[in-house]
């Protein structure tokens, strides 16, 4: 049963990075091509858009998670055993962390386009 929900979550994964590539950089182009100098006037934030970003922004946050939850508990793991690994596991952690910084930085490109 384990077996089978890990891959399940690693399908979902795969799911959400399709999507997340799909809203940054295919609705920003669509959205590009229908927008006028009038319409850049007034610039509101359309529905679309602003489901786009949300939906960067939390699958984003979301991987980042998962991602710090493994790398966090491999990372404590080793330190316990060797302690001069705690450099390089705080490393691994960080970069972890930048998913999520990715996506913030694609929300706020989504928000200017």
């Amino acid at each position: 049963m384990k077996h089978v929900m890990v891959q399940f979550i690693k399908a979902l994964m795969v799911v959400f990075i399709v999507g997340n590539i799909t809203a940054a950089f295919i609705l920003p182009c669509a959205a590009a091509t229908q927008a006028t100098d009038e319409d850049q006037a007034d610039a509101k934030l359309d529905p679309q858009t602003a489901f786009a970003i949300a939906l960067v922004v939390g699958i984003s946050c979301l991987a980042a998670g998962y991602a710090v939850a493994r790398v966090g508990s491999a990372a404590i793991g080793a330190v316990s055993e060797r302690p001069e690994m705690f450099g390089r596991s705080l490393v691994f952690v960080g970069l972890a962390e930048g998913i999520a910084i990715y996506g913030l930085i694609i929300g706020i490109m989504l928000m200017r386009a």
